[in-house]
């Protein structure tokens, strides 16, 4: 074979080298970029679902909230009542007993 065509070759099999390069490089970087989105895909589905569980954590312990301050309420509620109830049997003797010590402070001035 003749030197020019051994160089000629030698020039196409580093042409078609250079080419086999620069498609594999494109191919990486194009995977690269697919990776990448994906990984962002990947990252805001869990940050929407950590969202919706930390939503959903805080609704439940809204409900727990709101579970004991209205068994607090009623518990406040009974004892008010029991309270009144009570002051309200003691009137009799609490008028009694202030009479009583008027009469005896006015008996004592006079």
């Amino acid at each position: 074979m003749p030197r020019p065509e051994v160089l000629e070759r030698i020039t196409d099999a580093e042409d078609e080298a250079e080419e086999i390069v620069a498609e594999a490089e494109e191919d990486a970087e194009a995977r690269i970029d697919e990776a990448r989105e994906e990984a962002d895909e990947i990252r805001e589905q869990a940050r929407e679902q950590a969202d919706a569980t930390a939503d959903e954590r805080l609704d439940e312990a809204r409900e727990e909230i709101d579970a004991e301050r209205e068994e607090i309420l009623d518990e406040g509620r009974e004892e008010r009542e029991a309270l009144e109830a009570r002051a309200e049997s003691n009137t009799e003797d609490v008028v009694e007993y202030v009479v009583t010590q008027f009469e005896e402070a006015v008996h004592a001035q006079t």
